[in-house]
């Protein structure tokens, strides 16, 4: 029963957070957006303390739930175990943990978090940071897909005269953030298919903080040693290694809660019970303590070599996704292919970030804003210094005014909650006119497109002989009322390079 309701659970869990990856509408966040926000990583940026005390009051009562309902990483590793078991039942088996490389990821991980946003090392932390690798995965491969159903259903409802779907553009945002989804995708998919929670257990830093928290939790899986013959099937179904059946020993520091051993016991020897507090059960661990001590040294070689050359495997592949960069936009009409984007020196990052500096050092490049941004304005950097992180480029759209989706769905700190009056006051940019490329003067024609379109008013059209109304006119840029949103490069008709581009501020500022 109670694997039953922990499956029911998980599978709830991660289809809501799934959905907050594929829903164009914002229909899905007004339900489930707080499922975003209760993951331990973004909970730690944002400083909301509320949630990482539920995380630790959670993990101290019932264990490393989290891992095996909340996560949605964790969770896809279970779909994948489960494929493999039917490969192949009863085909885990006992492992030592692999201390030294747990504590190592997560001191890495830890310091290039300190570091900030500002190293390298920072980027390729994030990579492993669990709630994230997923919002890749599911921005990069499953959201595609999605929306091709979508536009299907809306091409079938258009033949019959209903309106019920609308077709929306599906494009690739990022060559260098797919491959990366990708990479991702089949190396931690293969190590669960092949080993069950490796991943969790030997390289996700969480993992091991949470573990920390699990050896003292409340309840816990028990061995009845009056009862158990030590046949082991516990320890073949258990897919995070961490059951030795031959001295009735479990590490609860890599045991996720997950139940599976519970229905395996023929002998009902294993249990799922509040922690005994008996001077028995403390002695019990001391022994276990002093055992693992003198195995360090006694490492299974085999075990150990197994695991690194997976881990190592799809560090690696990871790492070659990342040397793919992608310098266009796959458009969908010629015109949007032939304009280039322009050489930004400051790149561009949503209201509410309040500066460059705070938006990189809180962002964990889930990409769950640029999934939920309605105008196809921000996409994933494809630079190597901020590789992945969401930026806005103005090929496909303009950040329009009134919209603020990107701050309601942000679970960290990098895009802080704004409304629509505070976001047409934040100077986030301002417009850059190029003066060889303006239509009037290369093309001799009346134009003002620019001017027209202005959302804050800060661009005038001005004749270039003053006093003399049939000389063409050109635009002037009130930098101090213009916001940034990108309105006039968006739809200036220069080709290949726009007459007027979006600098981006390295601090925002209110107008």
């Amino acid at each position: 029963m109670l694997r039953k309701i922990r499956i029911g659970a998980a599978l709830l869990c991660f289809t809501a957070i799934t959905l907050l990856f594929l829903d164009f509408t914002g229909t899905v966040h007004a339900w489930f957006g707080w499922l975003a926000k209760v993951q331990l990583l973004p909970a730690l940026l944002a400083a909301n303390f509320a949630v990482v005390a539920l995380l630790v009051v959670l993990t101290l009562l019932f264990g490393r739930i989290y891992c095996s309902v909340i996560c949605p990483l964790g969770v896809m590793q279970d779909l994948f175990a489960a494929a493999g078991r039917r490969a192949r039942k009863n085909r885990y088996s006992y492992s030592p943990a692999i201390s030294w490389l747990r504590w190592l990821m997560l001191a890495v991980f830890t310091g290039a978090m300190i570091a900030g946003g500002s190293l390298l090392i920072h980027k390729a932390a994030l990579l492993i940071a669990p709630y994230s690798a997923y919002g890749r995965i599911a921005a990069n491969l499953l959201a595609p897909l999605w929306q091709l159903a979508n536009n299907a259903l809306a091409l079938i409802a258009e033949r019959i005269d209903s309106y019920a779907f609308y077709s929306v553009d599906v494009w690739m945002k990022s060559l260098a953030s797919l491959a990366t989804a990708l990479a991702t995708l089949f190396g931690v998919g293969f190590l669960a298919w092949r080993n069950g929670r490796t991943w969790c257990n030997t390289v996700c830093p969480v993992g091991t903080m949470l573990g920390v928290l699990s050896k003292y939790s409340l309840f816990r899986v028990t061995i009845d040693t009056d009862r158990c013959n030590g046949c082991g099937l516990c320890a073949r179904n258990c897919k995070a290694a961490c059951i030795d059946s031959k001295r009735h020993e479990i590490d609860y520091s890599r045991c996720v809660a997950c139940m599976d051993c519970l229905g395996k016991c023929r002998q009902n020897a294993i249990f799922y019970e509040p922690r005994p507090v008996t001077k028995a059960f403390e002695k019990a661990d001391r022994i276990k303590a002093e055992r693992e001590r003198a195995e360090k040294n006694e490492t299974n070689e085999q075990g150990m070599s197994r695991r690194a050359f997976l881990t190592v495997t799809a560090a690696m592949a990871a790492s070659g996704a990342l040397r793919a960069q992608e310098k266009h936009v796959d458009g969908g009409l010629a015109a949007i292919e032939r304009k280039k984007i322009p050489d930004r020196a400051t790149r561009i990052v949503p209201a509410g970030a309040r500066s460059l500096r705070n938006f990189t050092a809180h962002c964990t490049s889930c990409q769950l804003c640029v999934s939920a941004c309605p105008n196809g304005v921000l996409r994933p950097s494809s630079r190597l210094e901020s590789l992945m992180l969401p930026e806005m480029s103005y090929e496909r759209g303009y950040c329009r005014p009134e919209c603020t989706r990107c701050s309601e769905v942000c679970p960290t700190s990098a895009i802080s909650r704004i409304d629509a009056a505070d976001k047409s006051s934040i100077q986030i940019g301002h417009a850059v006119w190029v003066k060889e490329n303006c239509v009037p003067l290369r093309d001799g024609v009346s134009c003002g497109n620019c001017a027209r379109h202005c959302p804050s008013g800060a661009i005038t059209m001005v004749p270039v002989e003053a006093g003399n109304q049939s000389s063409p006119q050109i635009p002037v840029i009130n930098t101090e009322r213009c916001i940034g949103c990108g309105a006039c490069e968006n739809l200036c008709p220069a080709r290949p390079i726009g007459a007027i581009y979006v600098e981006g501020h390295e601090n925002h500022r209110t107008i």
